[in-house]
C-alpha cells in the first residue's frame, strides 16, 4: 500500500483523510501542527497523541524527511549552504542568508534541472526529479532546526525551474503560507523562472502577490539563445508581454535577473537595448556578477563595464541593484556544491 505524502496535505485535506478515518476533527489539526509549525520529522515526536493514533498513522501516512550531508558556514558574512540528502539518495541545496531585517532561505524546487543555461552550475548534472510540496516544506523545516531560527523570507532560485515543478511550487507557496502553519507572508515570497511563458500567465490569474524574479540574462534573443535553450522555445517579445499581464494583473513589480558575463551580456549598447526592450514593464533590475565555475569559462564583468551598465539603466529611469555577492568563500551559488558533491561520487 502506498502511504499518503501528510505534509503535502492541506488542513482542510487532513481534516477529510481523518473524518474518513473517524477519528476526531480537533486530531488533524494537533497532527498538522507537528508538522508545520513543530517540524516533526517522525509520528513518535507528536506526544500529544495517544500511541495507538501514532502507530495508525505510521502505517498509513508517510512523513518525507531529509538529513544534512554537508553543511558550509561562510567566515565573511555567516552565510549558511546546505547540502540536504532525500530518502531516495537524492540531493538537493538551499542557502541561509542572514540579513538586516531577518533570514532569507533560497531553497529548490527540483532534484536538478531541465533548462541548461551554460551558466549554471545547476543544470551540468542533468535532471532527476521534481521535489514534492512537503520536500520543499522539509528544506526550510530542517534548516531552522538545525539553525534554531525563524526564517522570514523565502526565494525559490536554488536547483530546479519552479514553474517546471508548478502543481507542487504551489501546494506549497499554499502550505507555507497558511496561517495555521509557518504563516509566512507571500509578500516576503520570491520566485524565480526562466520563463515559462503559459506559467506566467496561470501564476497571474492566482493573483498570490509574491514577487516574480525573471531570469533575462541577455537583451535580445540572439544572446538569449547561446545561453539559455529555454529561449529557442520562448522569446523574448513574448516573455516580455508575460511579465507585463503579471504585473498588471498582481499590481506587483517584477524584478528582471541579469547575470553579468564579460565580453557576452555586458557592454552599454547591450544596457541601452535592454532598457528599450523593457519600457512599459513595472519592473526592476537585478545585475548579478556572474558565478565563476570551473565547468565553464565565463568570467565576471569587471567593475568599469558594471557601472556603465549602472548608469545607463538609471539614466532610462528603471531601478537597478547589483546583487551582493553571499558566502563567496563557501561557493555559495546555486549548483555548486551538488555538483562537486556528484563529481566526487563518480570519481570515486
Amino acid at each position: 500500500m502506498n502511504k499518503i505524502d501528510i505534509r503535502s496535505l492541506t488542513i482542510e485535506e487532513l481534516e477529510t483523510e481523518f473524518g474518513n478515518r473517524s477519528l476526531p476533527r480537533f486530531r488533524s489539526k494537533q497532527v498538522f501542527d507537528w508538522l508545520h509549525n513543530k517540524g516533526a520529522m517522525s509520528f513518535g515526536e507528536m506526544t500529544n497523541l495517544s500511541k495507538e493514533l501514532r502507530t495508525q498513522l505510521e502505517n498509513e501516512f508517510e512523513i518525507k524527511t531529509c538529513i544534512i550531508k554537508r553543511k558550509l558556514v561562510s567566515s565573511v558574512d555567516e552565510t549558511v549552504k546546505y547540502l540536504l540528502e532525500f530518502s531516495d539518495s537524492s540531493t538537493v541545496e538551499c542557502v541561509l542568508m542572514k540579513y538586516k531585517y531577518g533570514y532569507s532561505l533560497c531553497i529548490s524546487t527540483q532534484v536538478g534541472c531541465k533548462m541548461g543555461c551554460s551558466f549554471c552550475a545547476s543544470a551540468i548534472g542533468g535532471f532527476k526529479r521534481n521535489l514534492t510540496p512537503s520536500e520543499m516544506l522539509c528544506e526550510v523545516l530542517t534548516v531552522q532546526r538545525d539553525m534554531n531560527v525563524k526564517v522570514s523570507h523565502i526565494v525559490l532560485m536554488g536547483t530546479g525551474e519552479p514553474l517546471d515543478n508548478y502543481e507542487n511550487v504551489v501546494r506549497f507557496l499554499y502550505l507555507i503560507t497558511d496561517e495555521k502553519g509557518q504563516n509566512l507572508s507571500m509578500r516576503h515570497i520570491s520566485l524565480s523562472t526562466c520563463g515559462i511563458v503559459e506559467k506566467i500567465y496561470e501564476l497571474a490569474e492566482l493573483n498570490l502577490q509574491l514577487t516574480l524574479s525573471v531570469s533575462l540574462h541577455a537583451p535580445n534573443d540572439g544572446i538569449r539563445q547561446k545561453t539559455m535553450p529555454v529561449a529557442k522555445k520562448y522569446g523574448m517579445d513574448q516573455i516580455i508581454d508575460a511579465c507585463k499581464f503579471y504585473a498588471k494583473k498582481t499590481g506587483r513589480r517584477i524584478s528582471f535577473e541579469y547575470a553579468m558575463i564579460k565580453g557576452v551580456n555586458d557592454s552599454e549598447e547591450n544596457a541601452f537595448e535592454l532598457c528599450k526592450r523593457l519600457r512599459g514593464v513595472l519592473c526592476h533590475i537585478n545585475l548579478i556578477p556572474v558565478n565563476e565555475i570551473k565547468e565553464r569559462d565565463y568570467k565576471k564583468s569587471d567593475a568599469v563595464s558594471l557601472g556603465k551598465f549602472v548608469s545607463v539603466c538609471e539614466k532610462y529611469g528603471y531601478p537597478v541593484t547589483v546583487r551582493r555577492t553571499l558566502g563567496s568563500d563557501i561557493n555559495a551559488s546555486c549548483g555548486q556544491l551538488r555538483q562537486s558533491e556528484l563529481s566526487k561520487e563518480q570519481m570515486g
